[in-house]
């Protein structure tokens, strides 16, 4: 089920003005999460449009037909702009000030915010390619754009679009306990055993070798503040013995 909501902004005419740029998301095992989602965004964009896929039935639903149905629904609304979350992620409060610079942008451009995987609620891993981790979300609408169709990893925005770089921060949650860390694992495990959607494998989603940490900055602070509740927020799995043991032979990220 598709849900559209648009924001007030006192000012604006919702009714006789098109949206310039919409946040775009879908839910299952996170739904809980989605709340705080909105009141993050809520001064970055004009509205949402969200994806409520707890009917599904498979492990895994299909995520470019989530995508299309999103994005299909964002073009309906007239909207510009489209910025692709998830419900564990957290834009910086920065971002509300730098949205109406980058979505200026002529042509096609996608731009990237700097991931960053929480590990306690007000701090991240910085190391070797954990620090480097960009995720590219925010990019126009535009006629004959195509968008990949990958089941796993999939990037969000068209195919051909010129990546570009911000410096906001784009928070995830999803890493933050142990317990999900290791789900995380062990779900890529069972969804993709063979490592055809990502020749590294998964093993290192569990791997705190050499990690090194960063405190957020108070400028670099995300609203509203995370409370953790120590769920799971995926679906719990079973990994036979073999599938338990580290492949051999694989780098880990950086």
């Amino acid at each position: 089920m598709l849900t559209t909501e648009f924001f007030s902004r006192g000012w604006r005419l919702p009714w006789r003005r098109k949206p310039r740029t919409v946040a775009v998301f879908s839910f299952r095992y996170d739904a809980h999460l989605v709340p705080d989602l909105i009141e993050n965004l809520r001064p970055m964009v004009d509205g949402y449009i969200s994806y409520d896929d707890r009917a599904a039935t498979d492990l895994f639903s299909s995520e470019p037909e989530r995508r299309a149905l999103l994005i299909r629904a964002a073009r309906d609304t007239g909207a510009r702009w489209v910025l692709y979350m998830d419900p564990d992620q957290r834009l910086e409060q920065a971002a509300a000030q730098e949205m109406p610079k980058l979505t200026k942008a002529e042509g096609p451009v996608a731009w990237g915010f700097r991931l960053r995987e929480l590990y306690a609620p007000d701090v991240y891993r910085n190391d070797g390619a954990w620090g480097r981790k960009i995720r590219y979300r925010l990019f126009p609408l535009l006629d004959g754009q195509e968008f990949g169709t990958q089941a796993l990893h999939e990037q969000h925005y068209p195919k051909g679009y010129e990546r570009r770089k911000t410096d906001l921060n784009l928070y995830h949650l999803k890493m933050i306990t142990r317990e999900r860390r290791e789900g995380r694992r062990d779900l890529y495990k069972v969804l993709d055993p063979e490592g055809q959607y990502q020749a590294m494998g998964y093993d290192y989603l569990a791997d705190e070798e050499g990690a090194e940490f960063k405190k957020i900055a108070k400028r670099r602070a995300f609203l509203p503040p995370h409370k953790e509740d120590g769920g799971l927020w995926m679906p719990e799995v079973e990994l036979g013995e073999a599938a338990r043991q580290p492949a051999q032979g694989q780098d880990k990220p950086g």
